[in-house]
């Protein structure tokens, strides 16, 4: 654990240096990030994995910046840990260099994921490691033939701590706070090894026994692929989760 914390430190001090070496342009973006989660175990060993997701462009309610629908099949090691493989459709909404048209990536991923408990206060964590495989542009009315491609590495800490002397309970309040890291790597990766960081503070309200719905602030600072230019998104997150368990007696 120690070794991924001192790799993401080390590749974000490489971004800034590499930023201060030349004319660094930082675009700020305000957005809302709206997703939907589900895990369904269907037996002790196997379960679904999905997610939706939209994303706005700027000004909050500006447009629409990327849609995402993924998938996975999960194996459970235990209860606290599974291994997840699958497929995620990415839909990148009208930009600067495709203005007219939209550009779809396909990438496939694989993540392990584990829980801890703290008494009452909980903390989740995943390794996710994507391929990305992003259509080509030819210009702002046309996708060019081919994909550009390259591997993407994730780390995910999440905490909570729960607001009640009951715990996490159905109606109950949790303080929420989640950081993740994103590194590019492969051949075509040149100068943002370092991708972007997430951070993410809210409440979460756990709304039944198997669902929650999470809304708070959430910070995002990425490097694109130029190496000087940056973007920084202050917005605002709203995901909703549902975990069920189709196991005899579990429901």
């Amino acid at each position: 654990m120690r070794k991924i914390f001192l790799l993401c430190i080390l590749l974000q001090g490489k971004a800034f240096v590499a930023g201060a070496q030349t004319q660094k342009h930082t675009e700020y973006l305000q957005q809302i990030w709206l997703g939907y989660f589900n895990q369904t175990r269907f037996s002790d060993k196997i379960g679904l994995w999905t997610d939706l997701n939209l994303r706005t462009k700027d000004d909050f309610v500006n447009n629409f910046s990327v849609s995402i629908v993924r998938i996975g099949l999960s194996y459970y090691v235990t209860t606290d840990t599974k291994l997840t493989a699958g497929y995620a459709w990415v839909n990148f909404f009208p930009g600067d260099n495709h203005k007219n048209i939209s550009q779809p990536e396909h990438r496939p991923w694989q993540q392990i994921q584990w829980h801890t408990k703290y008494g009452k206060q909980r903390m989740m964590q995943w390794i996710r490691l994507e391929e990305r495989y992003r259509h080509k542009i030819l210009n702002n009315d046309a996708l060019a033939d081919g994909y550009s491609f390259n591997f993407k590495l994730r780390y995910n800490l999440w905490y909570e701590v729960p607001l009640s002397k009951k715990g996490i309970v159905p109606g109950a309040l949790s303080f929420i706070v989640n950081d993740e890291v994103h590194i590019n790597f492969g051949k075509q990766i040149v100068n943002n090894y370092f991708d972007q960081n997430r951070f993410f503070t809210g409440l979460k309200l756990q709304t039944g026994k198997s669902t929650n719905l999470q809304f708070g602030y959430l910070n995002v600072f990425q490097q694109l692929a130029a190496g000087n230019q940056y973007k920084n998104i202050n917005g605002v997150r709203l995901f909703y989760f549902q975990n069920i368990d189709l196991r005899h007696g579990q429901q």
